[in-house]
């Protein structure tokens, strides 16, 4: 009597290999932020954003070039593409700018108010519906930016409203994202990685500054690290669901945390850290309501940047 070998079980599950890719992809959007922030200290903004452009589209341009030369070109609805890429560009060149003068951890703590945004704007500009338990929440959420933002004559700062208005730009990209969630992950960063790179390179024209081949390098791996990153999260939603992945963003704020600490010295003041607090709470519950009514998040809830 033969009997059948059985077959090998796989190591690990597409469920737990979706964490994985996106506690990795989280990570490295939080060491693309240190890296932008260490940048900003010797180059423009435009400058940075510019050549970190070329540096995404190294890695863009195989992805583009497989769907076809005319994929960035043949898109639905043009016009909603361009508003989405330039709120994309408003938003990372508003990050960069506040994390200049900002440590990493208060401006990541006003990105993190993101869900809470969209949970709004949805209800505004898509007409979803929005229960009271959600309209808490979203309240909540706005409490937590205030505590963090410390709206005093003598604390508001412009690179504070540089990360809160960055931060609205961000949920706007996230907002279109979900009308125009048809169009293929590539072609949408393909979008606002062209809007950037077309920005940084009229803002920098007044001020460029040639980079050592060591600054060029780390320039380019900008837009590698940060195109990487969001591959990984795309990935990481098409295995797991984003209803267990949307929390792990949070992980975010501890990478912007410890990098703060290690890299520039940083402390988050208790302000900061109670506002963040309450985000999180917030946006948990947010997106706990939302897989209650809807019965799953849409991926294209699940906050993904390209800072």
């Amino acid at each position: 009597m033969t009997t059948r070998p059985v077959p090998a079980l796989p190591l690990v599950g597409p469920v737990a290999l979706g964490v994985g890719l996106m506690l990795v992809g989280d990570f490295l959007f939080a060491l693309n932020d240190a890296m932008g922030k260490w940048l900003v200290t010797s180059f423009s903004v435009g400058q940075v954003l510019f050549v970190r452009s070329i540096g995404a589209f190294l890695i863009l341009g195989p992805l583009l070039i497989r769907q076809g030369k005319t994929a960035l070109f043949r898109t639905e609805r043009p016009g909603l593409q361009v508003l989405r890429a330039l709120f994309a560009t408003v938003d990372t060149g508003l990050f960069y700018a506040a994390v200049a003068y900002m440590p990493l951890a208060d401006v990541m703590t006003f990105y993190m108010a993101g869900p809470v945004y969209v949970a709004a704007l949805s209800h505004l500009f898509l007409g979803e519906k929005v229960g009271w338990r959600r309209w808490l929440a979203i309240l909540l959420g706005f409490a937590g930016v205030v505590v963090a933002l410390r709206p005093s004559a003598a604390s508001l700062s412009l690179p504070s409203l540089f990360a809160l208005a960055g931060s609205l730009a961000f949920a706007m990209t996230l907002v279109l994202a979900r009308v125009l969630r048809r169009t293929s992950d590539a072609v949408l960063v393909g979008w606002q990685t062209l809007a950037a790179l077309v920005a940084g390179l009229l803002f920098t024209l007044t001020t460029w500054q040639t980079p050592s081949g060591f600054e060029l390098a780390a320039l380019l791996l900008l837009g590698v690290v940060s195109c990487a990153a969001h591959l990984l999260i795309t990935r990481s939603l098409k295995l797991a669901p984003a209803s267990l992945l949307a929390p792990l963003q949070y992980t975010l704020l501890v990478w912007a945390v410890v990098f703060g600490i290690v890299f520039f010295g940083n402390l988050p003041t208790p302000q900061v850290l109670v506002g963040a607090g309450i985000i999180i709470v917030a946006g948990l519950f947010i997106f706990h309501r939302q897989k209650v009514v809807d019965d799953g998040v849409p991926p294209k809830t699940v906050p993904r940047t390209l800072h």
